[in-house]
């Protein structure tokens, strides 16, 4: 796996190594025993720029490693190359970056280019919408931040934390609307969700306190 990770960090320039050889032995030995070389390289640079080094992502990403996540997406040079599912979750990536260091305008940029591409997984395009939903009710755009709250909860949320979220995100929404039925019906939903993390739980309690004195 270390050896296969190396090749793909440094496939690039692998790549341009097989095609000097390659010329080299085309003129000291001609086309054919220089063809494998060539065959070799071709393959290495399309697979650099249509495939990526995504795959180097996963590890330091799990550990946090914020800057060397940021070194590896610095190496696809021209994103619109990228597979198209790739180039979904590149944009994900580059989206939760940017949020991770308050760059709000851009991480809703990529995170819409990555929702228009669509996600390789409908709950990964759930999440997108969720978080562009989520920047949208903090700008104090409620009919934006609505839509992209509902499609993600179409799209499908992997985990019962986020769902939660969502369904908070809509009751508190259908609260300012004055839907009070919706609201609370939402509100159930969020409940039903189980969550444990802190945040998610006195965020629960405090719209507890007041929406069973609401009509509706």
């Amino acid at each position: 796996m270390k050896f296969y990770n190396l090749l793909i960090r440094y496939r690039f320039w692998l790549s341009i190594l097989a095609i000097v050889l390659a010329i080299a032995v085309n003129i000291y030995a001609g086309f054919w025993p220089s063809f494998i070389l060539y065959f070799i390289a071709v393959i290495g640079l399309f697979s650099h720029f249509f495939i990526g080094p995504m795959r180097l992502i996963q590890e330091p990403m799990e550990q946090g490693d914020v800057e060397a996540t940021q070194k590896i997406l610095d190496m696809i040079w021209f994103p619109n190359l990228l597979y198209k599912p790739i180039r979904s979750t590149y944009y994900t990536v580059k989206g939760n970056l940017a949020m991770m260091s308050q760059d709000f305008d851009n991480a809703e940029k990529f995170l819409k280019k990555s929702s228009d591409l669509g996600a390789p997984m409908p709950e990964a395009e759930g999440a997108n919408k969720l978080q562009l939903g989520m920047m949208s009710l903090q700008k104090g755009d409620l009919k934006n931040g609505e839509a992209y709250i509902r499609a993600a909860i179409r799209s499908g949320i992997a985990d019962k934390e986020s769902e939660a979220v969502a369904y908070l995100s809509m009751c508190q929404i259908f609260m300012n609307k004055r839907e009070f039925r919706a609201a609370k019906d939402f509100f159930r939903k969020a409940k039903a969700c189980k969550p444990k993390t802190k945040q998610v739980l006195d965020q629960i309690k405090e719209i507890e306190k007041y929406i069973s004195r609401i009509p509706g």
